[in-house]
């Protein structure tokens, strides 16, 4: 096989499994263009329609789906086989999408990302930050990281650091003004500041434990935000109650600095925290089993 029938056939089967030219294309780091013009060529190098492309939707032919079948076995072997080589030489890389929440970027990452850049200079990490739940093979990354609760039951997961805590909390000053609650229920006649999730039209409700089961309140406030950390720097400054996890680079500074009170500690236990999780598959490539195995011995 010459060297430019096997760049061919990665591509083709990139966009079978992708089942879309532009995920194909970004895992490829080539534009949806010049994918579809390999594809082309390529079709008319083998005398064989392969797929069956319109403005809205792609199909693979029988003739494309048995190519497929039997190459695929094949490539895997390939790419393992330079996977080993690599090791073998001490040099892992590629390029890795990681999707992940804002905290989780701050309190499991950022703290690693010098260690790691000297640990795997040849892996180029990509890091996307959602707060929204999505689909991480559908929207093109490797490795997602997210709460237990939210995990699908088809992903592979990894728990990443403690256990979690989420808080309410107010200032000083508010609290002088408007008291302090002493259970959820009294949240309903305070100003509290609501969270919506990205992309999400549903307020979250607070949720809070007590009696031996987990229940939510739903409450009121002239503030709604889409990041918690807004939502502190909102409360620090007496616009109202606030809910959001505690963590020692938002929560707890300002909890130090006299900033903010915590409340309701009672009705606040710990819950399993976050996970790292990526698809099952085959052969998970070098560079991604290097960032799993790293970011998870840094949190242990």
């Amino acid at each position: 096989m010459r060297g430019s029938e096997f760049s061919d056939m990665r591509a083709f089967v990139a966009i079978v499994e992708e089942g879309n030219f532009s995920r194909a294309a970004a895992r490829l780091r080539i534009s949806p263009s010049t994918l579809s013009q390999t594809i082309r060529q390529f079709e008319e190098r083998i005398g064989a329609q392969l797929l069956i492309r319109t403005t809205r939707s792609m199909s693979v032919t029988e003739a494309g789906q048995r190519l497929f079948d039997r190459f695929r076995p094949a490539l895997s072997e390939m790419e393992a086989a330079l996977g080993e080589v690599r090791k073998l030489q001490g040099a892992v890389s590629g390029t890795v999408r990681m999707v992940l929440p804002r905290l989780a970027l701050a309190s499991l990452i950022e703290p690693h990302m010098g260690a790691f850049a000297q640990a795997f200079p040849d892996i180029h990490l990509e890091l996307g930050i959602n707060d929204a739940v999505i689909d991480i093979v559908g929207d093109g990354f490797d490795i997602g990281i997210t709460l237990g609760e939210l995990l699908e039951k088809d992903m592979i997961a990894v728990k990443m650091g403690p256990d979690l805590r989420q808080l309410a909390v107010a200032s000083p000053d508010y609290l002088a003004r408007c008291g302090t609650p002493q259970s959820p229920a009294d949240l309903l006649t305070h100003n509290c500041i609501n969270w919506r999730k990205p992309g999400s039209n549903k307020i979250y409700n607070w949720e809070f434990f007590d009696d031996g089961r987990w229940f939510n309140v739903a409450v009121n406030g002239t503030l709604t935000v889409s990041h918690r950390d807004t939502a502190l720097q909102a409360a620090a400054q007496g616009a109202g109650i606030a809910f959001a996890y505690w963590s020692s680079q938002w929560m707890q500074p300002l909890i130090d600095a006299g900033k903010l009170v915590p409340l309701l500690e009672d009705y606040s236990p710990d819950f399993p925290g976050w996970y790292l999780y990526y698809a099952r598959q085959h052969q998970t490539p070098a560079a991604v089993r290097a960032v799993i195995d790293f970011f998870r011995a840094a949190n242990k």
